[in-house]
């Protein structure tokens, strides 16, 4: 079922990333947690998304601020190493806590229920109006850069802070795009960097035919979304994915999932 699920997800969500204002960690993420343990879900998650951001670089990457990338893009990486060694650090905690329910016993151990607040954390700069109109100033360039990039390595999102910050950068619209592409692939390829320690115990060879399909899925996607749909907006949708990945999180952080 995962080989249909995932890909198709891949697919819609990597067209809705020109548009919708979503990333595609932050949707493909929880549903690779569906099927797999939160740790292996954001490193598969983490190879789709930096492939399909490889993709993007050569149709936008020309137009990135070099100045921008500096003050953002550097403190950016190197948090995202940090996180990204924490998140490898959290599966090995006890459980953080129990509980029964129905007559069945939910356990919930730290890295759910971290993933899964942050999860709730970046639906909700979606969703309501308040973190929508989020924005800083661009001497706060490089904390925005490092707290984008440790979440980026903790849980796989970064695109709602990055954006937040990135937005009163003074860029054009092309040079935007271009720079959020670039510090988002950059971010990708060290967090990868971090977790190939853990692939082969994670089991992510046994599961490399799925991330292709995926990986492929994501690059249509993206080919079709910057072609067709890269000037359309919609509300409604955002919003409905955002109240989907809030259930998502919660089943997550309750232990159900």
């Amino acid at each position: 079922m995962e080989y249909i699920i995932i890909p198709l997800v891949a697919f819609l969500v990597a067209i809705l990333t020109f548009f919708s204002g979503f990333g595609l960690g932050t949707i493909l993420t929880p549903v690779f947690m569906i099927f797999f343990p939160v740790e292996l879900a954001i490193a598969l998650t983490g190879v789709v998304h930096f492939f399909n951001n490889l993709f993007k670089l050569i149709l936008v990457g020309k137009n990135a601020d070099r100045k921008t990338l500096i003050r953002f893009g550097v403190p950016a990486v190197i948090a995202a190493f940090i996180g990204s060694y924490v998140l490898l650090q959290i599966p090995d905690a006890d459980p953080l806590f129990s509980y029964t329910l129905f007559g069945s016993t939910f356990t919930v151990y730290p890295v759910k229920f971290v993933i899964s607040v942050l999860l709730i954390i970046f639906a909700l700069m979606d969703l309501l109006p308040i973190f929508q109109k989020m924005q800083f100033g661009k001497k706060w360039l490089p904390l925005g850069g490092a707290l984008s990039g440790f979440f980026g390595g903790l849980s796989g999102n970064q695109g709602a802070l990055r954006s937040a910050f990135l937005i009163k950068a003074g860029l054009s619209k092309e040079a935007f795009v271009g720079t959020a592409v670039v510090v988002s692939t950059f971010v990708d390829f060290t967090r990868l960097g971090v977790y190939a320690t853990q692939f082969t115990q994670n089991n992510l060879i046994d599961n490399i035919g799925l991330v292709i399909i995926a990986t492929v899925a994501g690059i249509l996607g993206s080919f079709f979304g910057n072609k067709l749909l890269k000037k359309i907006t919609i509300q409604s949708l955002q919003v409905i994915v955002a109240i989907m990945l809030i259930l998502i999180s919660l089943a997550l952080g309750s232990g159900l999932i």
